[in-house]
């Protein structure tokens, strides 16, 4: 694979990674802001991607905001935020044709550069306050949003997992905030935070595509400024991502509902993170483990027993958890969970066969090369560095995971314990009736 140059500077109060790339015919401009995962502050933090999407003050309205991308040949906005260890990240993407390749146009990347510098700094607002009709319909589809997770069980099964995994740690707190903390924001209170996270957040803009660094250097910095008076609370930002779990025993929490198909999750501490030297044979542990459907768990639980409707596990990768989601009939919880953990034994005794083994080593290292095939994932990725204070290149985590050997998976299996059993299960009768 061809190694992705990527050069960082420090300008105007952010860092800017210029990421020249001829693969792609667009230029694709990425800003994120990061900040400690805090209570008093992330219902704000998830309600401010859907106020700023619907237009900044130059494109005060959605339907402006869209003829304006529409001008510059279909360019693509969008907002969301999410927790990555105990961190929350807000992202604005925008993606615009290069100008290269269409014949007479000279200045589709200048408006598009100050179109997001537009969207980040100078938002739809007057006398300090975020337009009052806008900002309280978004209010109200947050509000939907929040309250529609009880909907979906299998990721209100997850949030109940970590609630109860995590109690007490940031990475506790519901990525798209809390209904009860919608009552007290404003127009004006939420855009009076906004103000102070444009000065205190850590701020990472990306720039991938065919271009001229020096041009581009130029283009950005002229445009996209930021004060620097917010330094001092910026570099106090970083925030560890791995909490300790003080249970001397796994934590077994069973809920019910009315529901047909039980979910059962279990979480587990790794003890690793991305920024260790273990991750690359942690991640080929979660391959052998749960990750794809020729994994232990989508096998055994779901093949070979019947006991699941999926089975599978996922990394959080810089707060060390290890997530396994299945959906069973609640009179299999206890089977089920059985034949989970015979799983999690034979990885820690190294039950696990050479072409287990190569099989997911070549699936995972395809899997990030088909990421890589994308900027916004090469965005991810490198971004992946600076949340975990690391210069793991792409490159080099791909080389890593291919030399992983099964001693190393044993290895990183020893320290990984369950911390808590999560089970959502039919009001009618105790699990295994």
């Amino acid at each position: 694979m061809n190694e992705i140059q990527e050069e960082v500077l420090n300008v105007n109060g952010y860092n800017l990674h210029l990421i020249p790339n001829k693969k792609f015919k667009t230029i694709n401009l990425v800003a994120k802001f990061k900040a400690p995962l805090q209570k008093s502050t992330i219902t704000k933090r998830a309600l401010l991607p859907y106020v700023l999407k619907q237009g900044p003050k130059s494109y005060p309205s959605r339907k402006d905001l869209q003829t304006k991308l529409d001008s510059l040949y279909g360019a693509v906005l969008s907002i969301d935020s999410g927790k990555k260890g105990e961190n929350h990240i807000i992202s604005m993407r925008l993606e615009v044709a290069n100008q290269k390749f269409i014949p007479n146009e000279t200045g589709i990347l200048e408006e598009a550069v100050q179109l997001l510098n537009d969207v980040i700094f100078n938002p739809n607002s007057n006398a300090g306050s975020f337009n009052p009709e806008i900002f309280n319909r978004e209010k109200n589809t947050l509000k939907q949003k929040i309250n529609s997770i009880k909907d979906d069980k299998m990721n209100f099964a997850n949030m109940r997992l970590i609630d109860e995994m995590c109690e007490g740690e940031p990475y506790q707190l519901h990525v798209h905030g809390y209904e009860e903390d919608l009552t007290d924001l404003t127009a004006q209170n939420t855009f009076g935070y906004y103000q102070s996270l444009l000065q205190e957040d850590e701020l990472d803009l990306f720039v991938l595509g065919d271009f001229d660094s020096q041009e581009m250097k130029n283009l950005i910095s002229n445009t996209i400024e930021r004060s620097s008076t917010g330094k001092a609370a910026r570099d106090k930002n970083a925030t560890s991502g791995q909490g300790q779990s003080n249970k001397q025993k796994p934590n077994e929490v069973i809920e019910k509902q009315n529901i047909q198909q039980a979910k059962l999750h279990i979480g587990y501490r790794t003890n690793c993170t991305y920024s260790d030297d273990g991750y690359p044979a942690l991640q080929v542990f979660n391959g052998i483990l749960g990750a794809f459907p020729s994994s232990k768990l989508f096998i055994n639980v779901r093949e070979k027993n019947s006991l699941a409707y999926y089975a599978s596990s996922r990394l959080e990768s810089h707060k060390g958890l290890l997530l396994v989601f299945s959906g069973i009939a609640p009179e299999d919880y206890e089977k089920a969970r059985e034949i989970i953990e015979l799983q999690m034994s034979a990885m820690k005794n190294g039950d696990v066969s050479e072409s287990e083994l190569k099989e997911t080593k070549d699936l995972i290292v395809n899997q990030l090369l088909e990421t890589l095939d994308h900027p916004q994932g090469i965005i991810e990725m490198l971004y992946q560095q600076v949340i975990a204070e690391t210069s793991l290149k792409p490159s080099q985590l791909i080389e890593k995971i291919k030399k992983v050997t099964l001693d190393e998976v044993v290895q990183i299996a020893s320290k990984v314990e369950e911390d808590t059993v999560y089970l959502l299960t039919t009001s009618g009768g105790e699990p295994g009736e």
